[in-house]
């Protein structure tokens, strides 16, 4: 059996309640204006996530052509998604923030304060040096605009796509046997416990943490490997208390962060190696899974406190849907990069104007 890789963060659920309105949020200010797939198909394989039923559902990978994974705006149909019954505070079990790479930080808090976004942070200094800010989208999920230095081009606006999660745990030494062990986040960054300055103006950022900032030892490779870039994971641990569970009490689907989702090689290999682990697969794809017009073979596993992790194996891209031109990943060479032209015309064909 062939040894798993994981290339890298594809995208995060974003559950929201107008995936119109969200993925339109996305576009115009974070300048993910790619629609990979608008999919209204029903979701039927996480129903023990939803009530015990299949439910009716829209969902819109939206992407940054500079580089970057991508969004994943996800809408209940045939329901109301419900918010947090009380607010998220930072050190709350689950994903607490995207972090969007950005090429100029003053230029992009000055832009988006601009626009009207609500800007939680003034920009601060991470304990490596590295400077950011927090902001909210519409559906009080909180993300870090951060600086970094992998793109694909900068020929768009100050900020890329998604670059790394920002994830709340109860046992950092226990979440690092997925995350380091498993899926391959094993160089720390850094790691400090304290009170921080640049989490100050977060709910609850004023108390303390011990902060995880994790990357891949390798620089990955593969089909999306030139638009995806390198990527971060932090996890967060509170100090003096313990935070909820945002999922608890919802559905997957509903308002917030749902799902961190990886791109990956070789299904059957990691799914052994999980269940080894002891985080064995809760949802499990046929091998050849229709996802709208894209396919692939996807699973989720959950993390020791409950946040669930996708893994996406994709086998088929649409490129020009009219003509049935698509981009086939199965039976490639599984680190050898997309030719350059093939990602732009991905980018001009599935760009969407406002």
């Amino acid at each position: 059996m062939e040894e798993k890789i994981i290339y890298g963060i594809q995208q995060m659920g974003v559950g929201v309640d107008d995936a119109e309105r969200g993925f339109h949020w996305y576009a115009t200010r974070l300048g993910a204006d790619l629609s990979i797939f608008d999919d209204d198909n029903t979701a039927t394989y996480m129903a023990k996530y939803m009530g015990g039923e299949p439910r009716e559902k829209r969902a819109i990978l939206a992407m940054n052509a500079q580089g970057g994974s991508g969004y994943e705006i996800w809408q209940h149909t045939g329901r109301t998604p419900l918010k947090l019954e009380e607010p998220l505070n930072f050190g709350d079990l689950g994903l607490l923030a995207a972090k969007i790479k950005s090429k100029d930080i003053q230029a992009s808090y000055d832009r988006l304060k601009g626009l009207g976004v609500e800007v939680l942070t003034d920009i601060g200094t991470e304990p490596n040096g590295t400077k950011g800010f927090y902001i909210m989208d519409p559906w009080d999920n909180i993300l870090h605009i951060k600086e970094h230095d992998s793109w694909r081009n900068q020929k768009g606006t100050d900020v890329g796509g998604i670059f790394g999660a920002t994830i709340g745990v109860s046992d950092i030494e226990a979440s690092l046997k997925l995350y380091a062990d498993v899926i391959g986040y094993s160089e720390v960054i850094y790691d400090e416990t304290g009170v921080f300055d640049d989490l100050k103006g977060l709910p609850n950022g004023d108390q303390k943490f011990r902060r995880v900032v994790l990357t891949q030892k390798e620089i990955q490779t593969g089909g999306f490997s030139p638009l995806l870039g390198t990527s971060q994971l932090e996890l967060v641990q509170a100090i003096d208390y313990s935070g909820k569970k945002l999922f608890e009490g919802r559905f997957w689907g509903d308002i917030g962060f749902i799902h961190l989702c990886f791109d990956i090689k070789h299904m059957k290999s990691l799914v052994e190696e999980c269940k080894d682990a002891g985080f064995p697969f809760q949802v499990l794809s046929n091998s050849d899974f229709d996802m709208g017009d894209a396919n692939g073979h996807w699973g989720y596993i959950e993390d020791p406190d409950g946040t669930l992790v996708e893994f996406v194996e994709t086998h088929k891209v649409p490129l020009i849907k009219a003509i049935n031109w698509n981009i086939k990943l199965k039976g490639r060479d599984p680190h050898k990069p997309l030719p350059g032209w093939v990602l732009d015309a991905m980018a001009k064909t599935k760009k969407v104007k406002f």
